[in-house]
């Protein structure tokens, strides 16, 4: 035997609780769209500080280069063959991370998909609550 419990609570009593959990579970939405977008920005500054790093090596290989063909050009002397290491070296660290960074970015998903999901679960809650 299956005993079912009654509501003795008036329709605007109801409705005054439905609003109240509603605008509740609104705030926590927000929070939570907040809290996500706040990581993804965090995540998206790490990998453009890994790309400006990569630029800054970048150039420092491209000056060491520069170097390299005015000390080749000017005095032709085995201290070429060091800055032209150094500076393809440079370059080739540079280029690596730039490329790194770019991928990391191409990657970020910028859509706060936890939110999104719990936004259609709230949906389906605040219908059946309505019934």
């Amino acid at each position: 035997m299956q005993t079912t419990q009654r509501d003795n609570r008036s329709l605007g009593d109801l409705f005054s609780t439905l609003a109240n959990q509603t605008s509740t579970l609104v705030r926590q939405e927000v929070d939570l769209a907040r809290t996500e977008m706040t990581q993804k920005v965090t995540r998206a500054g790490r990998d453009a500080g890994t790309i400006g790093v990569g630029a800054v090596l970048a150039l420092g290989g491209y000056l060491a280069l520069v170097a390299t063909l005015i000390i080749v050009l000017d005095l032709f002397m085995p201290l070429w063959l060091a800055a032209l290491i150094v500076g393809a070296l440079l370059a080739g660290i540079g280029y690596a991370l730039i490329q790194q960074g770019l991928s990391a970015l191409k990657r970020l998903d910028p859509a706060p998909r936890q939110t999104i999901a719990t936004l259609k679960d709230d949906v389906a809650w605040a219908k059946e609550q309505t019934k």
